[in-house]
């Protein structure tokens, strides 16, 4: 509903007017444009408090707003609806019904899949700040951190996990590779820093597909899994090092 206002209050003369005077039509319409403001009123639907959408009247507005719900009934929406006023027309910009309903479904989905990301994200595992967004193999734990074995001279220093030779090995997070050789019983090494003392260790692999100082993303595929070094079948050797000491993969990953 758009109203007129007076910019201010008009002061009255009384005069007598000759009833054979012609009056001029345009000229009072045009002194009568210039005390009048038209103010315009439209509504606003916004999702946590960003402005989506305007529309003109709030039955439109409450058509798509419990349109759009029940398209998310599974999501929490925080969807509202403003009443707006303004003497600029062109500030109205109000969408028809059906088209407001799909640019606001739109952004809405853009808005629900970044809430899903940074719960995913917030539900990685953290280790002083890294988080690891993935597992390096999927395969069946062979030998466990810490235990002791006839083929090694030492206690465990990290996860046997087995899988066909050639599965592909994915850097669990973001971060640098420090070392891609041969590394004795380790057979070929891959070594990956994280940053904030974080280190990752990828042991035994048929082909190392990096090189030092690369950057890696998480999720990239960096080697292969095969049997090379101190080894009685394909498997991967996973490690964890923090500030240069190994810890339980199994607190983070594998649980």
């Amino acid at each position: 509903m758009d109203t007129v206002d007076l910019k201010e209050s008009p002061e009255y003369e009384l005069k007598f007017v000759d009833r054979n005077l012609e009056i001029n039509e345009d000229e009072v319409a045009s002194k009568l444009e210039e005390n009048l403001v038209v103010t315009y009123k439209y509504y606003e639907i916004a999702l946590n408090d960003e402005e989506l959408e305007k529309v003109n009247t709030i039955e439109d507005a409450e058509e798509i707003v419990n349109h759009i719900k029940e398209e998310n009934n599974e999501n929490d929406l925080d969807l509202t609806i403003l009443e707006k006023y303004t003497q600029n027309e062109e500030e109205v910009n109000t969408q028809d019904v059906e088209v407001a309903k799909a640019e606001i479904q739109t952004k809405v989905t853009e808005v629900i899949e970044k809430q899903e990301e940074q719960e995913r994200i917030d539900a990685m595992p953290d280790i002083n700040g890294i988080k690891l967004a993935t597992a390096p193999i999927t395969g069946r734990i062979t030998s466990r951190y810490g235990v002791s074995s006839s083929i090694r001279s030492s206690r465990h220093t990290g996860l046997d996990i087995a899988a066909t030779k050639g599965t592909p090995i994915k850097v669990v997070s973001d971060g640098t590779v420090t070392f891609a050789k041969y590394n004795g019983s380790y057979g070929n090494l891959v070594k990956v820093d994280h940053g904030n003392g974080v280190e990752t260790w990828y042991a035994h692999t048929s082909k190392m597909y990096v090189k030092v100082g690369e950057q890696v993303k998480a999720g990239d595929v960096i080697a292969a899994v095969g049997s090379t070094g101190n080894s009685t079948g394909p498997h991967l050797h996973f490690e964890i090092r923090i500030n240069g000491e190994h810890v339980n993969p199994q607190l983070y990953l594998y649980k």
